[in-house]
């Protein structure tokens, strides 16, 4: 028997990187997996290749920031599987760029898909946790732990990821529901790759956002501990921030 035998999984940014590792480790650990992303064609793609694996795998295209479909996605997950246990979300963006040159049509971007829609998804989804005495993995950051330059948005939106993670797990240790934070550094995903270093940018503060080891985290790490704190072997863990950032916030 594998550990997530009979457990429902909904993961969120599953067509790439740490959520695509997530809902691979998870569907190949026994879950059934629910998986949504924005990008339709990708995750048609990766959905299909855990399939003919004999996952048991259901997806939808979702746009986090849209409160609406959110919700339905959620329902739709339930009303295909029958119950809820893990919400996992992962899907996020990172705006890397001069404090002073970000709009407010910026800020609010990365606010609504990185912070928001965790708020939303995991108001949406509480009913059917409590109801299955399931559990939320939100993936933070160690830019929630420490100010990084040139990320003022992304840090204050993750920042809040992981109280907003504290808050719930205080809320509801008592009713059953778990929730905890993965805090990971540089991870070698699609959204990194993407990263710009700002004009002007002083180099000496930029290399504070590298890790202390000389290579980045692959998204299979990550899913690993994603994969720990939702199973019954973290029973006993919430409210936690496993920060995963080789040594990134040591110094």
């Amino acid at each position: 028997m594998q550990r997530f035998d009979g457990k429902v999984a909904f993961v969120t940014g599953a067509a790439s990187g740490i959520g695509l590792a997530t809902m691979t480790r998870l569907g190949r650990e026994g879950a059934k997996i629910f998986a949504a992303d924005i990008n339709a064609g990708q995750l048609a793609e990766e959905v299909a290749k855990l399939g003919e694996e004999g996952v048991d795998i259901h997806s939808r295209t979702l746009d986090v920031t849209d409160e609406a479909d959110c919700r339905a996605a959620i329902e739709q997950c339930v009303a295909q599987f029958g119950k809820l246990d893990v919400l996992c979300n992962i899907a996020g963006m990172v705006l890397t760029k001069n404090f002073a040159d970000v709009s407010v049509a910026e800020w609010d971007r990365v606010m609504t898909v990185n912070t928001r829609s965790v708020f939303v998804l995991c108001q949406a989804a509480m009913p059917h946790l409590l109801e299955a005495g399931g559990n939320i993995v939100n993936i933070s950051s160690a830019a929630g732990l420490q100010g990084l330059p040139y990320n003022s948005a992304y840090c204050a939106s993750k920042g809040a990821v992981l109280l907003l993670s504290k808050s719930l797990a205080v809320e509801y240790a008592g009713r059953g529901v778990r929730v905890n934070a993965v805090c990971p550094g540089a991870v070698d995903t699609p959204l990194i790759k993407g990263l710009q270093i700002p004009e002007g940018a002083d180099m000496a503060l930029y290399g504070r956002m590298s890790p202390l080891t000389s290579y980045f985290a692959q998204a299979e790490e990550i899913a690993g501990s994603v994969a720990y704190l939702a199973s019954d072997e973290a029973r006993f863990v919430t409210g936690s921030a496993l920060v995963i950032d080789g040594g990134q916030t040591a110094v």
